[in-house]
């Protein structure tokens, strides 16, 4: 006799920092569309996004706005309010850096407000986290982008973000170690 298995919640299958830069990223779309104030928006998700009880993720009514938010509940409060300030505090000097590596003729204003939330988010980490390796910032923008998009953006998200790292991170690209 075969027991089935429960479906494991989205929040159960990542971390807790995964889940906050989920949720930074839903944040930051937040602000961008809707003019939020950036307390207003951490003391929202604080209280009514991350900290939900399974099951009861608010969402737009799509499947894939369900999983997001789904995922946002189990993150790191710290890491995502982090994240947030850090937008917040660098956007003059973030917008250039990913305007510089968008195609010709693209704008940051022309991408996507998802889209450009991810990369905001992911060039903030690339500049004040040095704690966190690049390639797993990298990785981890390019999976949220997955949580919002199935066509080609996560792949613009690893060539912006790869691109800007090795420009301001790019002793992380140096290999390890003496000659052989």
């Amino acid at each position: 006799m075969t027991t089935r298995k429960q479906p494991v919640a989205a929040s159960e299958l990542i971390s807790a920092r995964t889940a906050a830069r989920l949720a930074a990223v839903q944040a930051l779309y937040q602000m961008d569309m809707a003019g939020t104030d950036l307390n207003d928006v951490i003391e929202e998700f604080l209280a009514e996004r991350i900290t939900q009880k399974p099951g009861a993720a608010a969402d737009d009514g799509t499947e894939e706005d369900a999983t997001a938010a789904a995922a946002a509940q189990g993150a790191d409060r710290q890491f995502f309010a982090d994240i947030l300030h850090g937008v917040l505090r660098r956007q003059r000097e973030i917008d250039p850096l990913i305007d510089d590596q968008l195609a010709t003729g693209w704008r940051l204003v022309r991408v996507d407000s998802i889209l450009r939330a991810v990369l905001r988010a992911g060039v903030c980490e690339l500049l004040e986290r040095a704690d966190v390796p690049v390639r797993v910032v990298i990785n981890e923008y390019i999976n949220v982008a997955h949580f919002f998009f199935s066509e080609d953006e996560p792949r613009v998200v690893n060539g912006v973000l790869d691109k800007i790292a090795r420009k301001i991170r790019a002793k992380d690209f140096e290999p390890k170690g003496g000659s052989v």
